[in-house]
């Protein structure tokens, strides 16, 4: 039985991804001052990072519509679908989703498709997909699929320390979070998700290298069974940063892998330079 996975663009993709056609993204879209990007294979990192810099408003991002959702499942060979969204409480992408999933379905009515939350973003969105695409390829009927997946979404964890949390703030992502600490002292607050996908404050250090560190050592008490998880990084365009946190985390524990990528457009947006995002 073939199979698809749509994940929407906050979710980044393995170079062996990006090549696998079992995988397809649907494109978030940007805009800084008025001007659009869309959050694909064209998108310019470092020129979005220079022009959000020197813009004073917050950039904004919107949703891939139900109608995108309802081409990527048509796409492809005869299978399962299955989708996985940015968080629910972040995004308008999990509904837009769910609506074109309906939309497929009334096209066809015998098809088997699941929308999951991811509950997370960025590299939690990834490794949820390669979840999906193990329990494919080890030969599980979909709805034993669609129930593995699910309880490693419940099991996942999302953390974060970025340089600034400003566009966080301004977009109102943050509306949880009661302190946000001054940056005129240099304190970084580490960041992480609840299981519901909302952000929330973990801790905090003077310092990136030390808010970085807390991070780890957070992760490393709450992981269960590390040895068999895949650990995701995410960094915005500071690939030396996401190799000390590598390093810390070997330090502490042993992962059955570490996955490095550079983020997403949307998740450039709100990382912004030099932020790092870690999911177990």
């Amino acid at each position: 039985m073939s199979y698809r996975i749509v994940v929407d663009s906050c979710g980044e993709f393995t170079e062996e991804m990006k090549h696998d056609p079992h995988f397809v993204h649907t494109a978030l879209h940007l805009e800084i001052d008025g001007e659009q990007f869309t959050d694909d294979e064209s998108f310019d990192r470092q020129d979005f990072l220079r022009k959000m810099k020197a813009s004073p408003n917050c950039p904004k991002s919107s949703c891939p519509s139900p109608e995108d959702y309802r081409r990527a499942f048509e796409e492809g060979e005869p299978g399962n679908r299955y989708a996985v969204t940015l968080s629910a409480e972040l995004s308008g992408s999990y509904n837009s989703a769910v609506l074109g999933q309906n939309l497929y379905l009334e096209e066809h009515p015998d098809a088997r498709v699941h929308v999951f939350n991811s509950c997370s973003a960025s590299v939690g969105e990834t490794l949820i997909a390669l979840k999906i695409q193990e329990c494919e390829e080890a030969g599980m009927e979909f709805s034993e699929t669609v129930q593995r997946v699910d309880q490693y979404i419940r099991e996942q964890n999302t953390y974060f320390v970025l340089e600034t949390l400003e566009n966080l703030r301004k977009s109102g992502r943050l509306s949880s979070v009661k302190a946000v600490v001054a940056s005129a002292l240099n304190i970084k607050p580490v960041m992480g998700a609840t299981p519901q996908g909302t952000i929330i404050q973990l801790g905090q250090a003077r310092g990136m290298q030390k808010a970085l560190r807390a991070m780890v050592e957070r992760m490393a008490a709450e992981l269960k069974n590390p040895t068999e998880k895949v650990l995701g990084l995410a960094h915005c365009n500071n690939r030396e940063r996401a190799e000390f946190v590598k390093g810390e985390i070997q330090k502490l524990l042993r992962v059955k892998d570490i996955v490095i990528l550079e983020t997403s457009g949307v998740s450039t947006l709100y990382a912004a330079q030099g932020g790092i995002i870690m999911v177990v």
